[in-house]
């Protein structure tokens, strides 16, 4: 009996050759080589590609300079040279949810301060107050299961699989009540201007303790942006201070200003946005100051059926002018303590223990506008001629 036609054409239909790589994974035959490891996610396929396509994307972020772009009839006599171009550099934002301070990712945060690698950071305010409550009394773990009842009568707050006892905020209170009183005399006696930023600044020199992200933002003088300061246990502590004493102000307009400024005055902008909700929106809301950032990568397990901007793919945000039209941006479905450690070690880490870091231009440009006919491209590229 001869195969019938049908089944003959469904099955065995004849296909087009593919050019795109091909899925191949690490082969542990060849030994233990972790950087190896890390390149072949790339080809491994599902969110294993996904997650070496940010660690690609990363690697623009540090390596790109203005010296790869040619040099606009138009352009600035002072940025005519090669020397001078390869000082303008990406602007890297950095922005992340609260609880991931209180989790072990605080330290690849702090690694990122304290080496410059980032110049601008946003978090909510559990992201603040977490990083100095743990110079006061650790974080714990404990278990996705514990009874919420039986740890409030201990004491005990649960963050996930994380444990803070109470006192530890306690301690918070008690460290941040008198310089909310010395914030609020340089208010009164010198003219002081308070922003949510300046006072991360300011607590960062107070907490004076190397374990801290925020007292390396401070001693390497990076923005950290909160407009929802309030939401947390320092909006408590004002809460309370406004009774004890009436008067202290801190200027959320200020802060929506500087935090659009050093978007827009950038040459060259890069994104790593781990988590959703507040954070992601404001970062990616500066951007679209200047039209979209260049590089993009979103960290989440956030998905975009319901609509929310935490799950939103990157190109909800191009239709918003928050990302360029002709970016490569990343999202990476997963859990951010997972990934990313991993694309610090391929690209931060690995930058600066490599020498790459040691050799870049000391006194770089992040600040540095567009010419005219730059500009023009640029728009056409969104609007055409």
């Amino acid at each position: 009996h001869s195969l019938p036609q049908l089944a003959a054409q469904s099955v065995l239909a004849p296909s087009e050759k593919l050019t795109s790589p091909t899925v191949v994974g690490y082969d542990f035959n060849k030994g233990l080589d972790y950087n190896a490891l890390m390149d072949s996610f790339l080809y491994c396929g599902f969110q294993a590609t996904h997650l070496g396509q940010a660690m690609q994307e990363v690697d623009r972020m540090l390596s790109w300079s203005l010296a790869d772009e040619p040099v606009a009839e138009d352009e600035d006599e002072e940025f005519r040279s090669k020397e001078v171009r390869e000082r303008v550099r990406t602007k890297i934002w950095l922005a992340y949810t609260s609880n991931l301070i209180s989790s072990g990712l605080r330290e690849s945060f702090r690694f990122l301060a304290q080496h410059s690698m980032v110049q601008v950071i946003l978090s909510s305010a559990g992201g603040v107050e977490e990083d100095f409550i743990k110079c006061l009394a650790p974080t714990h773990l404990g278990d996705f299961t514990l009874e919420g009842k039986a740890l409030r009568k201990r004491g005990i707050n649960r963050i996930a699989n994380l444990l803070v006892p109470n006192d530890n905020y306690c301690l918070f209170e008690d460290w941040l009540k008198p310089i909310l009183h010395a914030m609020h005399d340089e208010q009164d006696k010198d003219g002081v201007h308070w922003t949510p930023s300046t006072m991360i600044h300011r607590l960062g020199k107070e907490i004076n303790n190397e374990e801290s992200v925020y007292h390396w933002c401070y001693k390497n003088n990076i923005p950290v942006f909160c407009p929802a300061i309030t939401d947390g246990s320092i909006g408590d502590m004002l809460y309370f201070h406004s009774y004890e004493r009436p008067g202290l102000i801190v200027d959320l307009v200020a802060d929506i200003r500087a935090v659009n400024d050093q978007a827009l005055k950038s040459r060259k902008t890069g994104v790593i946005i781990l988590g959703g909700g507040l954070v992601k929106h404001h970062t990616m809301n500066a951007n679209l100051m200047r039209n979209g950032c260049d590089f993009c990568v979103y960290v989440s397990t956030a998905q975009e059926f319901d609509g929310s901007d935490s799950g939103a793919r990157p190109d909800e945000a191009v239709s918003w002018g928050k990302i360029r039209v002709d970016a490569n941006p990343v999202k990476v479905y997963a859990d951010a303590t997972l990934v990313f450690p991993l694309i610090v070690a391929k690209t931060f880490a690995a930058c600066l223990h490599d020498g790459r870091w040691a050799v870049r231009p000391k006194d770089v440009i992040f600040d540095k506008g567009y010419t005219t006919s730059e500009s023009a491209i640029e728009r056409e590229k969104v609007y055409g001629k």
